[in-house]
């Protein structure tokens, strides 16, 4: 395994560079949304710098948040990249992979009403969700969400197959 983070600086947000290759455009509400985040949690991913160079390869928006926020300072990791090419495929990816994600907003909807009223929905970052009242939701569709299979149920000729998992099943 390589870990390429080795320890984390404090730099004055003015001295960063954005990467002229990054394609990733953050929206206005996104970094207002950011900073809330921010204002929330605090920093807990810093920006990822090109090491000698002061080019920001990941952490656009969240340098973007850290300004209007009026903070002096961001964290930022340094990192050495063995060429141009893995540099740009590494902050092409940063963007990319959380887009294949499929976040499930019905579970999200079943666990945020054990959290209580104290939790602000707009802190978990999800752009337009709204809380669905649990006597409005069809429960149907989650009581059997973790519910055992019983495979002897489902005969030999098993005519089809999960993506995700690989299940084989019968109508």
């Amino acid at each position: 395994m390589q870990i390429q983070v080795d320890k984390v600086d404090f730099v004055p947000g003015n001295s960063l560079v954005p990467h002229p290759k990054n394609m990733n455009k953050h929206p206005e509400d996104q970094i207002e949304r950011l900073c809330r985040l921010i204002e929330y949690q605090g920093f807990r991913n810093p920006l990822v710098v090109q090491l000698g160079t002061n080019l920001i390869v990941a952490g656009h928006g969240r340098l973007e948040a850290a300004k209007k926020l009026g903070y002096e300072k961001v964290p930022v990791t340094y990192q050495k990249f063995d060429d141009e090419a893995q540099l740009y495929a590494y902050m092409t990816s940063d963007n990319a992979i959380a887009s294949w994600a499929e976040l499930d907003l019905s579970q999200i909807n079943l666990d945020i009403q054990d959290l209580g009223p104290e939790l602000d929905i707009d802190m978990l970052g999800l752009k337009d969700f709204e809380v669905e009242p649990l006597d409005r939701m069809d429960m149907e569709d989650y009581s059997d969400k973790n519910k055992e299979i019983d495979i002897d149920n489902f005969g030999n000729d098993l005519q089809h197959q999960c993506p995700k998992c690989g299940f084989e099943f019968n109508e």
